[in-house]
């Protein structure tokens, strides 16, 4: 049984509670970040602990505890659940009690949950995902709240359709994200990505970090008509890495194969994950 960390508490998993008054519950109000391991090692933690800093100020909630203590937290909750080959970590910060049910007052708990690290379907890497898109736009889209309700609506729509992923859409039929991911398209060799009204993807950061190595990187707009434009598609997440994309809604993406570019970022994002893995630091 998983052992998570609830406010300076060490509990099994099936002994983590909240109580029902607390407005995480009431009214969906919180924030969390999510991020994996390789070699046991939490990736890039500093920078999940700092977007989860910018979502609760984002969304007013008083983060009260620091960057440090966080750190230790997760740190110490992953050395409880020692069976784990590799683990998905998640922060959670919750709105807290309230004494009119609605405003947070200060009294939030920070609970964090280490589980195994499922693999992916393999088929997705080597055949390439289809994915649908959705009519959605996200509150404060910056911040990593805990209300999910789009995304999960939107994930129903994906599985009806036999879709890994569902990506986000606004009025102005700009693509933004998906429900979980980044969206990355390529055009000859410039490598094309949204970079406003999305949530800044610790993946993506790094994924950007490598593509500058061999392609031209362009930060903008993407509008739905524009996808059929695009030679190569993926996405990219924590949990799910580096996924081709070949399919989305009725329209096939190039030859309906994974490419070659994106082929080229998934080896080079293998190649420096096997590297951060293999080195013991715990920061």
């Amino acid at each position: 049984m998983d052992i998570y960390y609830v406010d300076g508490e060490f509990v099994p998993e099936n002994e983590a509670f909240v109580l029902a008054k607390d407005i995480a519950v009431l009214r969906g109000f919180g924030a969390f970040d999510f991020m994996r391991t390789y070699g046991r090692r939490p990736f890039h933690l500093e920078d999940h602990i700092a977007r989860l800093r910018k979502s609760t100020e984002k969304i007013g909630l008083d983060l009260k505890w620091s960057d440090e203590e966080i750190s230790k937290a997760v740190m110490d909750t992953l050395e409880k659940n020692p069976s784990y080959e590799e683990a998905n970590i998640r922060i959670v910060v919750t709105g807290g009690e309230s004494s009119n049910g609605v405003l947070p007052e200060g009294n939030g708990k920070l609970i964090i949950m280490v589980s195994d690290k499922h693999a992916c379907p393999e088929w997705w890497y080597t055949d390439g995902a289809p994915v649908v898109t959705v009519d959605v736009e996200r509150y404060i889209p910056e911040a990593k709240s805990i209300n999910y309700m789009n995304a999960v609506i939107a994930q129903k729509k994906a599985k009806n359709k036999d879709a890994v992923e569902a990506i986000y859409v606004d009025r102005e039929q700009r693509v933004l994200e998906g429900t979980t991911t980044n969206i990355y398209g390529f055009k000859g060799n410039k490598l094309v990505t949204p970079g406003t009204d999305i949530l800044d993807g610790i993946t993506r950061k790094v994924v950007l970090d490598l593509a500058k190595e061999d392609f031209e990187v362009e930060i903008r707009d993407i509008k739905k008509d524009e996808l059929a434009d695009f030679e190569e598609i993926f996405m990219s997440a924590s949990n799910k890495e580096i996924v081709p994309v070949i399919k989305i809604d009725d329209l096939t993406i190039g030859n309906g194969k994974p490419g070659p570019k994106t082929q080229k970022i998934m080896d080079a994002f293998r190649k420096l994950t096997d590297a951060y893995g293999a080195r013991k630091e715990t920061a």
